[in-house]
């Protein structure tokens, strides 16, 4: 899953570095958007703006933690 997840926002966010220490601080608002709809469509889940934490936003590992989540809902 992680692997994918780095296709689809290398594909969608070509700028930024998936692999900063801190993903969040790489990412503006419409870098935020961008992530939450390309995992909402891909995995067919629900990501709104509460989603949108640094926490969430800190790396791959995280990002897939929070789809994980979701899909067990």
């Amino acid at each position: 899953m992680k692997e994918r997840i780095r296709e689809i926002l290398e594909e969608a966010l070509p700028l930024v570095d998936l692999d900063s220490d801190f993903l969040f601080k790489e990412l503006d608002s419409l870098g935020v958007a961008t992530i939450l709809l390309k995992l909402s469509e891909e995995y067919s889940i629900k990501l709104d703006a509460k989603d949108a934490t640094p926490k969430n936003l800190k790396s791959l590992d995280s990002l897939e933690a929070m789809v994980k989540s979701k899909l067990e809902k």
